[in-house]
């Protein structure tokens, strides 16, 4: 088949699959590296932060991680089930053996 020639409803190998391009790599790679880095000063900058708002020691740590670990995508599903369903509920007590 020619390759300018389209078919409706053909699919080609690895159509409409693209990865991240060169430069998003590379600021990918640039960010990993400077975390590795830097992961000893890491700890004690967020070790500084803590000691006056644990809270933004917190996000702090979590905006880098995200940068080094990418969030995962949501996904949804619809299951659909014909039949019976039967519902089951579960509890748990949790009791504290210092409080008897």
């Amino acid at each position: 088949m020619n390759a300018g020639t389209f078919v409706k409803g053909e699919k080609r190998p690895n159509q409409g699959k693209r990865g991240p391009n060169k430069a998003t790599l590379q600021a990918r790679e640039a960010i990993a590296k400077l975390v590795d880095d830097n992961s000893h000063r890491l700890v004690g900058w967020l070790d500084e932060i803590a000691e006056k708002d644990p809270e933004k020691a917190w996000r702090c740590m979590m905006d880098v991680l995200e940068y080094h670990i990418p969030k995962l995508a949501r996904t949804e599903s619809e299951v659909k089930h014909s039949g019976d369903v039967t519902i089951t509920q579960v509890s748990r007590t949790i009791i504290d053996p210092h409080d008897r």
